[in-house]
């Protein structure tokens, strides 16, 4: 391809609303062109970057056994009434209605297509296992888009579905496609961190995540050196620092005039926020719950959600807590009644606690957990914090930032049992088809390969991953024997298979070189009056600082043996 008739137009600078690496590369490369918020066109070099994702990704799926299938993007919206996750895609699902009056939704997954598929072509143990995958367009009603192709509404993404007739079965299917999940990420040279993870809108029960480790990620991974622990922030757990253990005293009511927040609160009656009892409330699918946490923690919401088994969860408002007859800022558990109580397991490692006294400018000394109030439920709900034990090995957790590039769940029977989707088994009996779902989000991917290889110039593309493996570049266009030159070499790289974008611009040195580097191609050859005084070509790598000159002749062969090497 010519880049004079490349439908592609750099930029020097990064349009203001890119608040990614990726997506001021992606975009200033001429790669992807926003249509609107969360929905962008590949352009030419960003469709040939997907399109060797996409292949990486068919090759090790294909070896691990699985079937290519293609399914629709629109979907039934009574499927997902049937399962009951049109509630807990709640509004992120496109959903609309047809001429006819049906109602229809834009599939964000397809396990309930796939399951409806399979409940058709299986009958018996005979026809499984199965792995059947696609690569297909999702949608998601993101309600803030960001990060280029990051998050996004609209997206195109690898879905891979196991069926096995038992939880043995379904663990060699898992172990399979984790490995070729290991084996993609090598050949597209990302390394990657799995991590455990929470299941989502998706359900089903064992679920890991592959986190591409960069500082723009918007994933925190909680995680440990010495035992390799590593999990989601949203599922992660950890041993939390005890609290002082004093014999218990009466309870006292104390002034804290103008004081709401536990800081507050806390540096007035200096006294340590682990010394001090959170109340959050929250409305979880309409319902008031009252939450009380250890001051020093924050409540995880995602943990909360799962024990709640709530579709929507969101902070109640003031006005909400006076209808119940609580008091912002001195909310406390003491007295409740009608109102779930949810309890993080903090609460258990200390003794005479600060918490509120419900009642405007006042707080409570020596409250204590369970002498002085009850709790409808206790578990951990807390986001676990670097510094805490480990919960395997008890050392001191870290943590980091990564992009999720894949996730991987264990399903179970949750569909299959919903939908209809059952077996025969060896000896006759109906049982239900036992599933496990796989994804890779492939714009995503594109962008985190970014992330992590990239410079001041630009992009630096790993080989398997780049619209081109050469750039080559002609530099005095106006001299006849440096156009014959190029023409010939570029005839005969394409001769021997190597694809090449040829710049043929009449442009400086300085806009070539400074496109080159930019658009992150491998090999950057440049034939110029000088190097054809000794009939070579300037070969340069897009990650290392010299050059070196190649003949001419032959040339092909020595960058086949170099990227070889």
């Amino acid at each position: 391809m010519r880049v004079s008739q490349l439908l592609t137009k750099t930029l020097r600078q990064a349009p203001a609303e890119a608040d990614t690496i990726s997506h001021q590369l992606l975009v200033r490369a001429g790669m992807v062109h926003q249509v609107v918020s969360g929905v962008y066109s590949y352009l030419p070099l960003g469709w040939r970057v997907l399109r060797n994702l996409e292949q990486i990704i068919r090759n090790e799926l294909d070896k691990a056994g699985g079937q290519e299938l293609m399914m629709p993007v629109l979907q039934p919206f009574e499927l997902w009434e049937r399962t009951g996750r049109h509630r807990s895609f709640g509004q992120s699902l496109f959903s609309l209605t047809d001429r006819r009056g049906r109602k229809l939704c834009l599939g964000p997954t397809h396990e309930e297509i796939v399951t409806e598929l399979v409940r058709h072509q299986v009958r018996s143990y005979r026809d499984l296992p199965l792995l059947l995958y696609q690569i297909q367009t999702k949608f998601r009603d993101e309600p803030r888009p960001r990060g280029g192709l990051l998050r996004v509404r609209e997206f195109p993404m690898m879905d891979l579905y196991s069926f096995d007739t038992d939880e043995a079965g379904l663990d060699i299917s898992y172990q399979k496609i984790r490995q070729a999940y290991i084996n993609i990420f090598d050949r597209c040279s990302l390394p990657t961190m799995e991590v455990e993870a929470d299941s989502g809108a998706i359900g089903g029960k064992d679920s890991h995540e592959f986190m591409v480790i960069t500082e723009s990620g918007e994933d925190m991974i909680i995680h440990c050196h010495y035992c390799k622990y590593a999990a989601n922030m949203e599922k992660a757990q950890s041993i939390k620092a005890g609290g002082e253990h004093e014999p218990l005293q009466p309870v006292e009511e104390i002034a804290t005039p103008n004081k709401k927040s536990i800081e507050e609160v806390a540096d007035f009656l200096r006294v340590p926020r682990s010394s001090t009892l959170k109340a959050v409330l929250y409305l979880a699918d309409g319902n008031l719950v009252f939450v009380i946490i250890r001051g020093d923690l924050e409540v995880n919401e995602t943990k909360l959600k799962n024990a709640l088994k709530c579709s929507d969860l969101q902070l109640a408002s003031e006005d909400r807590m006076r209808q119940a007859g609580l008091v912002a800022g001195s909310a406390s558990p003491i007295g409740l009644s009608d109102i779930k109580t949810v309890a993080d397991d903090s609460i258990k490692l200390g003794t005479n606690f600060v918490a509120g006294a419900n009642k405007p400018d006042y707080h409570l000394r020596h409250v204590n957990y369970p002498r002085d109030f009850q709790v409808d439920m206790m578990l951990d709900i807390a986001v676990a914090q670097s510094g805490q034990g480990c919960p395997k090995c008890g050392k001191a957790l870290a943590s980091t930032r990564g992009i999720e590039a894949g996730h991987i769940f264990k399903l179970g029977t949750v569909f299959s049992e919903e939908l209809g989707a059952f077996f025969l088994d060896q000896k006759g009996e109906t049982k239900p088809i036992i599933m496990g779902c796989y994804g890779i989000g492939v714009g995503r991917l594109m962008a985190a390969a970014i992330e992590q290889n990239h410079d001041g110039k630009g992009i630096v593309w790993p080989v398997p991953l780049a619209p081109y493996l050469v750039y080559l570049c002609a530099l005095g266009t106006d001299n006849a024997d440096v156009v014959i030159a190029t023409e010939k070499l570029y005839a005969d790289l394409k001769g021997k298979g190597f694809e090449v974008l040829f710049d043929d611009r009449q442009e400086s040195p300085g806009v070539k070189f400074n496109d080159a580097d930019l658009l992150g191609i491998p090999i950057r050859l440049v034939v110029s009056p000088r190097t054809l005084k000794s009939q070579s070509a300037e070969l340069k790598w897009r990650h290392k600082e010299q050059s070196e000159l190649l003949p001419l002749e032959g040339i092909g062969g020595r960058i086949q043996t170099l990227l070889v090497a």
